[in-house]
């Protein structure tokens, strides 16, 4: 038995309260990270978990060590990344996070060429729009977009996107172009699902908003716009290349627009890993200021 792997996959367990997910978070089989964890036990000569059909409860000595090895844990993720901060070589083990739409467009090809540059690297990336925990689900760097709730977390400013209104040709042809915001009010608008409901913002204003669509996937609500079913309010990544081949429209542009910031979120350490900091180094350069997806329109 490898004791810091044995170690680590409790440590999994105990914080994300599965051994599925614990088993997502190391890379591992569900059963590799169950025996692991049945080692530890053998070893410790102590039962760390109480295992019913339905949750996962950590013993009294459960708890107890628990402690102590993320301790450990820590320690020696510290001791590496300061290792690292003094050698200029790019390698490892890389997970990274990022939002569905945005990454498929302008993240993953970025982290291909990453790759190719530093081909001791290896990374895991997962895109999806689900705010992840990046210490509990054992990520290094998550890309986030819009205001960031206050947390132990490092935000680095990577890029902006400005977020427009846009309607297809055949929808204004047939609905009209709205004058102000105020008329965004009468026309059909396609809507992002948030917890803010049926609300648009414009700075400081809110603007309550119908429409025959609502999603929570942005492509979903370009192609419907392009469709002509509505008005929609969208990030400049995802229109790009809509308005520049005319199958979309922006409207209202200085009252519309507002700008959003695009971020590297990773955790605090004294620190940081060279692989991370190399890697958001890379991503700001790449897409500058102004970004690559607004450069060409004009805007």
């Amino acid at each position: 038995m490898n004791l810091l792997d044995a170690m680590s996959a409790y440590v999994r367990v105990a914080e994300l309260g599965s051994y599925t997910r614990a088993a997502e978070a190391l890379d591992l089989s569900r059963t590799r990270v169950s025996r692991l964890v049945m080692e530890l036990e053998s070893h410790l000569g102590v039962r760390l978990l109480q295992r019913t059909t339905r949750r996962l409860h950590l013993t009294e000595a459960g708890e107890s060590y628990l402690a102590r090895a993320q301790g450990i844990l820590q320690s020696l993720e510290e001791a590496e990344a300061e290792l690292g901060a003094g050698s200029t070589e790019v390698c490892g083990r890389l997970r990274v996070n990022g939002p569905m739409s945005f990454g498929t467009r302008f993240l993953s090809p970025l982290i291909t060429r990453f790759m190719l540059a530093h081909p001791a690297l290896q990374v895991r990336l997962d895109l999806n729009d689900r705010r992840v925990d990046l210490l509990e689900e054992g990520y290094d760097l998550a890309i986030r977009i819009g205001e960031l709730p206050d947390s132990s977390l490092v935000a680095r400013p990577l890029a902006r996107c400005r977020l427009l209104l846009c309607a297809s040709p055949e929808y204004l042809a047939r609905f009209g172009k709205p004058a102000t915001l105020a008329e965004l009010a009468e026309h059909r608008c396609l809507r992002y699902r948030t917890a803010s409901g049926s609300e648009w913002q414009f700075g400081g204003l809110r603007l309550a908003v119908q429409g025959p669509l609502e999603s929570n996937n942005g492509d979903v609500l370009t192609q419907a716009a392009e469709a002509g079913l509505g008005i929609a309010h969208q990030p400049s990544f995802l229109v790009t290349e809509s308005i520049r081949s005319g199958r979309l429209v922006p409207l209202l542009i200085e009252e519309a627009s507002v700008t959003i910031g695009i971020y590297g979120v990773y955790p605090a350490r004294r620190h940081l890993p060279a692989k991370v900091e190399r890697l958001l180094d890379f991503l700001a350069e790449a897409w500058g200021d102004p970004p690559i997806w607004e450069r060409e329109l004009g805007l």
